[in-house]
């Protein structure tokens, strides 16, 4: 008697449909997406074409405009309508590598493995000269080189970033922390980091005390800046040396130098040995178009009163420079490609529009996105909110690497539990069926989840993404695993398929605050 009560006032208050209503899947529409997107994949060839014939893609460069270009007319051929670039505002100065050599050629001839630092200049033709150790800790030890490195290679007396390690590179998530993730309960709103905490305090003073460096080297006139990349075994994690911006002052040019090269020229230049290095490096800054561009296409809604609502899926196409941004992002890019390739492919119409957006500047601070969201959805600061935010069912993410689908962050959105839920009950045997309360940060997803739509990332295997390729030299066609991106490319587009297709639009979170 007591459970009937208790379940009657749940419905009375809203409060049961999402743990006991039951979500229809079409089985047979999953098993037409699975055949096509198991059995006929495209997306190799997809991502051969983003990362191989495109280049590196960084913000603003020729080789990102390749693969916007490139994606717009794939997208059309396939038949999806309304494919473009769109602005979503200004970015700044775009840049390349045009050439890149350097060695040391005493006490002896060595090429180096390193990378130009994003947006810094070129050495103006072959420059060879001296390397000088600089070590100062302080503005005031800097005053003893003044007047005695101009001309000269300068390289920093810092310490190895990280020491051996004996442990993979590549990872898959196991099934006990699949299970932790699964039973994670719901987590109070973060309020912000504390800028006056010792840890903050400290990392203002030393990124002040790098510009006054990179400054005060500017106007010693060196020829070259080394410094030290993250990474081992020949692995470069790349950076930026200078801003995007068009007001950006000038800075040295900079070569972000792989450890085991940057310690070998520390300890001979220490240890007294005459070390020259000699260098040839190009770049070329991009100033006629100082916009940021997202590709956008759609499969247009058929139903007459569901077509205005629309499925948002995407992920980023920028890169940094130093490799070909294969997992970081062309693996996302291609992947949602594909998605919407399968389901043009079976033929799908669906009742609401699905659109495909594939961002540029994600790497800068989501930009594309937010300048997306800003353009047609809303401002997440005032939360002056636009009519297309209420039209928007849901976007999907993805952007960690070549890892198959283990299932999906909720990004606290507990009312579609269920729902997921029953959307990966047919992809169990491809490893898919983990769902988790947990958020997950840094990637485009957030700007939606900021003006309160339905956000998602999905939950992806590891692999070697944090550890060998994400931002790095290493980041080329190479890593991508094609069996888990067709598996991804299968489930996202059975979800886009079900969203398209149930009654409701997604549930949403309470919205946020601006």
């Amino acid at each position: 008697m007591k459970s009937k009560l208790l379940f009657s006032f749940l419905i009375s208050a809203g409060l049961a449909f999402p743990a006991f209503a039951q979500e229809t899947v079409d089985q047979a529409a999953v098993q037409k997406i699975r055949e096509e997107g198991l059995n006929h994949s495209k997306v190799m060839e997809t991502a051969f074409y983003l990362t191989d014939v495109s280049g590196p893609r960084l913000s603003g460069s020729p080789g990102l405009k390749r693969a916007q270009d490139w994606a717009v007319n794939q997208l059309k051929s396939w038949g999806l309508a309304n494919a473009k670039v769109e602005s979503w505002g200004k970015f700044g100065k775009g840049w390349e590598v045009q050439k890149n050599y350097a060695a040391i050629t005493l006490p002896y001839y060595h090429a180096i493995i390193a990378i130009p630092k994003a947006w810094t200049p070129g050495t103006n033709g072959l420059i060879k000269s001296d390397v000088v150790v600089v070590k100062a800790d302080s503005a005031i030890d800097l005053d003893k080189y003044k007047g005695k490195l101009q001309g000269k290679v300068v390289i920093l007396d810092v310490k190895p970033l990280v020491e051996r390690s004996f442990k993979s590179d590549a990872a898959r998530y196991t099934d006990e922390e699949l299970t932790e993730m699964a039973n994670a309960t719901a987590q109070p709103a973060r309020t912000g980091v504390d800028a006056n905490s010792a840890q903050f305090v400290a990392m203002r003073k030393l990124r002040a005390f790098q510009t006054t460096t990179r400054a005060f080297l500017y106007d010693e006139k060196v020829a070259l800046i080394l410094s030290q990349a993250r990474g081992t075994d020949g692995t470069v994690f790349t950076t930026n040396g200078a801003s995007y911006a068009d007001t950006a002052k000038a800075v040295a040019p900079e070569l972000e130098t792989s450890s085991e090269d940057y310690q070998r020229i520390l300890r001979l230049a220490k240890a007294g040995q005459k070390v020259e290095l000699e260098a040839d490096i190009k770049t070329q800054f991009l100033t006629n178009d100082l916009q940021g561009y997202d590709v956008v296409a759609e499969i247009p809604g058929t139903d007459k009163k569901l077509k205005d609502q629309v499925i948002m899926i995407g992920g980023h196409l920028d890169s940094w420079h130093a490799a070909t941004g294969a997992t970081d992002n062309a693996a996302g890019s291609a992947v949602m490609m594909e998605a919407v390739r399968i389901l043009k492919a079976i033929n799908f119409k669906p009742k609401r529009t699905i659109r495909i957006a594939l961002w540029s500047s994600e790497e800068q601070g989501l930009f594309g996105s937010r300048g997306y969201v800003l353009n047609h959805f809303g401002d997440p600061k005032t939360m002056q909110l636009k009519p297309e935010q209420a039209k928007l069912s849901a976007y999907y993410n993805l952007d960690n690497g070549t890892g198959k689908i283990r299932g999906i962050y909720l990004q606290g959105n507990e009312a579609v539990r269920a729902i997921f839920k029953s959307w990966l009950e047919p992809f169990k045997d491809l490893g898919a069926n983990t769902i988790t309360i947990n958020n997950t940060g840094g990637t485009d997803h957030l700007s939606f989840d900021a003006v309160g739509i339905p956000g998602f990332q999905f939950i992806q295997d590891a692999v070697d993404y944090g550890t060998r390729t994400h931002h790095s030299n290493q980041d080329t066609y190479d890593r991508l695993i094609e069996d888990d991106l067709k598996q991804a490319a299968t489930i996202i587009a059975s979800f886009v398929y079900n969203t398209s297709e149930r009654v409701e639009m997604m549930p949403r979170k309470a919205l946020p605050q601006p």
